[in-house]
């Protein structure tokens, strides 16, 4: 399975959520989020089909392949905790995750695309994995002959990384702290994540 590049709307409706950030066809007055007509032709989806909904709706967000998020389910199986809250720090904690909050791309493709070319570094270090998992106090920086790229920049621009209390920013520096793991209140995705540890449970 290849990540999705097709229309980033026809996601935003199936799900009913604006996965790929603000969605002009949901914020239209008026406009039926009940996608599909599930209430009109009374169809009821079950349990299954729910929690299955719910972890793609996890993937579609993240951008993952379903191997590397099965893994990273596995991973916050093994940690004590609550397991679902665990699996989104875990993905919050992916290096393109962290680069798309702070701001320094306005998607996280996008952010994947940086990190891929070598634009981003980790502790000063070219880190050019886009799922590597940062670990408190990381520090997270655009490279030095990358600061002047205009996607960038421009991108910093309209950040607001004070939307989270888990990144520190630097603006002289173009770089930020992932200071910890976010509650699961700071996480602001909507994914019910404990439909997903269910369905990996059975």
């Amino acid at each position: 399975m290849a990540r999705y590049i097709g229309p980033k709307t026809k996601i935003a409706k199936k799900f009913k959520s604006p996965i790929y950030g603000p969605d002009k066809y949901l914020e239209r007055k008026g406009r039926s989020q009940d996608h599909g007509g599930t209430k009109k032709r009374g169809f009821k989806v079950s349990e299954y089909g729910l929690q299955l909904q719910e972890k793609q709706k996890a993937k579609y967000t993240y951008g993952v392949l379903e191997r590397q998020f099965k893994n990273v389910f596995h991973r916050a199986s093994s940690k004590k905790g609550i397991t679902g809250v665990i699996l989104l720090q875990l993905m919050e904690a992916r290096l393109d995750n962290v680069v798309y909050r702070m701001g320094i791309a306005p998607t996280r493709s996008g952010a994947r695309q940086l990190v891929s070319h070598k634009h981003i570094t980790v502790n000063g270090n070219v880190v050019n994995i886009p799922s590597y998992s940062l670990k408190p106090n990381d520090i997270v920086g655009v490279r030095e002959r990358s600061k002047s790229l205009e996607v960038i920049t421009d991108s910093l621009s309209r950040r607001n990384v004070s939307a989270f209390s888990w990144l520190e920013w630097d603006a002289n520096s173009m770089s930020g702290k992932f200071m910890q793991y976010p509650e699961r209140e700071d996480i602001p995705e909507t994914i019910k994540e404990q439909l997903i540890v269910e369905l990996y449970s059975k």
